[in-house]
């Protein structure tokens, strides 16, 4: 499950656009955080996806994306235009491809690759739908069919586009908009396939456009309920437009950092069987099973954009830091599996989530306070060193990630030496032991 946010830039306080995204997987999925340069290619060569392969263009773009280890497509990424897209698993009546297909993740990955501005994304991702569908099991532990939605942004413009099966919806943004696991476009759209309403009509789920309404009629009422989209949905937009302040990037930090269930001080992991957070943690199954394992927030500026990644899970219990594309990404030595390896940051910081989740509000409070002095010296620090050179740039993100793996591995000590006196129970205990156990931790 996951949840990505759009901020215009009249409701930001830097004056440009924002985006975030959550990624939610299951919780020994890593996240790869890579850059990919922009290629040329000759006629007739094609470009393998996760489970097909598919004509490649001329020219691809540089990208940057945040990706499940084992899958080619992508949950979030950038591009050398400063096009940003995140998409969003949705449930729906229309039968899921099993076999083949384009993940929901491929088309994020081939729109960043093929399209230059929010609008020619959209039209890119319809187009690949129409040519070869999406399908596929994106499941890492488990086979897990969906269809998506996307939240499509550059310097300028945005799109929500919304899909189940090869149907589809698309509306303009103008102000703030979020998205979440359910279908949101409901009776108004600005593009949309030509036989939206007339499929529906056809099987009797509507009498005509008049009373056709994309979100109730399409949904699958049951896992959207399950998925609590609705309610996350509500949850973003409602914490976004309740304060007259602007907008800033560390807000939309603190959003993706978010529990519903309780506040921060008085949270526990292990609370509840249903439901879902902005920032997620799994629990006990079969419903609450994945969790954050992948944060970005983007400053949409016109040059050089500005995006903030936490290279790891759980936003509360890590740290952001910056990658410009006018940079490089620091060397991360080893590239995260869904096994432990003690050499790679995305399991260092997996080690110090664990143990905090053991005793959550007395074990984040031993250095939540150092955390936000840390990303709040890297926000202020930033502000300067996106008006210098290239390879400034590059230098003051390799430092941020290392110092932020310093801090990290201080933490844990300090956090594994702490006496536990808040608990969780059993059944919650056992079930964070199988994933411990599934990943050699």
């Amino acid at each position: 499950m996951c949840d990505t946010i759009y901020v215009p830039a009249n409701r930001s306080k830097s004056g440009v656009p924002l985006f975030a995204k959550n990624s939610d997987r299951d919780p020994n999925e890593a996240h790869l955080l890579e850059m990919h340069p922009a290629g040329t290619y000759q006629p007739g060569q094609e470009v393998r996806c996760t489970y097909t392969s598919i004509p490649q263009v001329r020219r691809t773009n540089a990208t940057l994306l945040a990706r499940p280890f084992w899958i080619w497509g992508a949950e979030m990424g950038a591009n050398e235009h400063g096009l940003v897209i995140g998409n969003e698993a949705v449930f729906t009546r229309i039968s899921y491809m099993k076999q083949g297909g384009l993940t929901g993740m491929d088309l994020l990955r081939l729109a960043l690759e093929r399209a230059d501005s929010a609008e020619s994304a959209l039209h890119v991702i319809t187009d690949l739908l129409a040519r070869h569908g999406q399908g596929g099991n994106c499941g890492y532990l488990h086979p897990f069919y969906y269809h998506n939605s996307f939240l499509i942004a550059d310097p300028k413009d945005a799109w929500v586009l919304e899909t189940a099966g090869s149907h589809w919806a698309a509306e303009h943004v103008s102000g703030i908009r979020t998205i979440s696991n359910a279908l949101t476009i409901g009776d108004h759209w600005d593009l949309a396939s030509p036989d939206l309403v007339s499929y529906a009509v056809d099987r009797g789920w509507c009498k005509s456009r008049y009373d056709f309404n994309f979100a109730s009629i399409y949904s699958d009422p049951i896992y959207t309920f399950f998925a609590d989209g609705r309610g996350r949905h509500a949850c973003t937009t409602t914490e976004l437009l309740k304060g007259s302040d602007l907008i800033t990037a560390a807000d939309l930090m603190a959003l993706l950092r978010h529990h519903r269930r309780g506040e921060q001080d008085s949270y526990s992991p292990d609370k509840g069987l249903i439901g879902a957070d902005i920032c997620m943690h799994a629990a006990v199954g079969p419903i609450r099973i994945n969790e954050t394992t992948g944060s970005m927030v983007s400053e949409l500026t016109k040059g050089d954009q500005l995006h903030w990644f936490t290279a790891s899970s759980a936003p509360c219990t890590g740290i952001f830091k910056p990658v410009w594309f006018a940079g490089s990404l620091p060397d991360q030595r080893v590239l995260p599996t869904g096994k432990a390896d003690p050499d790679s940051y995305w399991w260092l910081h997996e080690r110090l989530h664990r143990a905090v989740l053991r005793d959550y509000s007395n074990r984040l409070g031993l250095y939540e306070a150092e955390r936000n002095d840390l990303e709040q010296e890297f926000l202020q620090q930033s502000g300067k060193v996106s008006q210098g050179t290239s390879s400034q740039k590059a230098e003051f993100s390799s430092a941020c990630f290392e110092k932020a793996k310093n801090a990290e591995k201080a933490w844990l000590k300090k956090v594994e030496a702490a006496e536990i006196t808040s608990g969780t129970g059993f059944l919650y205990n056992q079930t964070r032991l199988k994933f411990d156990k599934l990943a050699d931790l």
